[in-house]
């Protein structure tokens, strides 16, 4: 039996799938389903791999289209909004500052669309390049950079806006602090 590294080597992937999954998802339980039948149909479709291609992209590409279908069928979407909005209720606001500042940061970060938030997370928190991030959308690379730049605007406006606390500037990784 021989030692070779498998180019299939889809464990190593599961880390970057379940935060991307999150992303999209915005809930726990839902982005671990998600995985889970991303990982499935990966498997499933493993002959389509071939040796050279980039198993990262390829993966966030099967996860991409599976929350695609299953927001069109409507069945993500009203678990989602009910479990944002029974979270969003009852929450205290934490003592701490920088979680406070998180806590903005996120709800402004999940406020974006769907589409804004899954390219600025490939980009901004995975790392891809443009080319590969557009690759795992699906898109063409000017509709991958036109949704970025979407998305920083907006997040430059939820900052503007600010919630009445000390001015704090949020650094949109890519983008510029000064407003243009």
């Amino acid at each position: 039996m021989t030692n070779r590294a498998a180019p299939f080597d889809v464990l190593a992937q599961i880390g970057p799938l379940r935060r991307y999954a999150r992303s999209l998802a915005r809930s726990e339980a839902d982005a671990e389903d998600l995985v889970q039948d991303a990982l499935l149909r990966a498997y499933e479709k493993r002959g389509t791999f071939h040796a050279g291609q980039n198993l990262k992209v390829w993966l966030m590409s099967i996860l991409h289209n599976l929350f695609v279908s299953q927001w069109r069928r409507g069945k993500v979407e009203a678990s989602r909004l009910a479990h944002v909005q029974a979270m969003a209720e009852p929450a205290a606001a934490p003592a701490q500052d920088h979680a406070v500042r998180l806590s903005q940061i996120r709800e402004a970060f999940l406020a974006l669309s769907d589409e804004q938030r899954a390219a600025l997370h490939l980009v901004a928190i995975e790392g891809l390049s443009y080319q590969e991030a557009a690759d795992s959308l699906g898109v063409p690379l000017g509709t991958l950079m036109s949704r970025l730049g979407r998305a920083r605007a907006a997040l430059r406006m939820m900052e503007e806006q600010g919630s009445g606390t000390a001015p704090v500037r949020l650094r949109i990784v890519g983008g510029s602090d000064e407003p243009a």
